[in-house]
């Protein structure tokens, strides 16, 4: 994926927001923090049982132009499809493009 016009899909990034549930827990929500162009490629399904539900995951490789500030606690978002980014390389040694593995719940 060095060719840029193969970034052809509209992502949101979204930031994790942390906030006190009351009960000495944290209520999660996510915020979008900027919309980039990305590649977006199957890699893998696999059915699964959560919270006694059938679904699948399923397993992507994202590649986008390189950016310091994204981690594993964002997460992407392409209509109702969310991406949990899993592990995120920097794909050529030089900061150019970054490769991330992110998995996506299927029900």
């Amino acid at each position: 994926m060095s060719d840029p016009g193969k970034l052809n899909r509209r992502l949101i990034l979204e930031a994790p927001i942390d906030t006190d549930d009351g009960a000495g827990g944290v209520s999660r929500t996510y915020e979008a923090v900027a919309t980039l162009w990305a590649s977006v490629t199957p890699v893998s399904a696999q059915e699964e049982i959560e919270a006694a539900r059938l679904g699948a995951r399923i397993t992507h490789r994202i590649g986008l132009r390189f950016a310091s500030d994204i981690t594993t606690r964002h997460r992407f978002r392409e209509g109702s499809a969310v991406y949990r980014i899993v592990s995120l390389r920097d794909r050529d040694g030089r900061r150019r493009f970054l490769d991330i593995s992110a998995e996506q719940r299927v029900d």
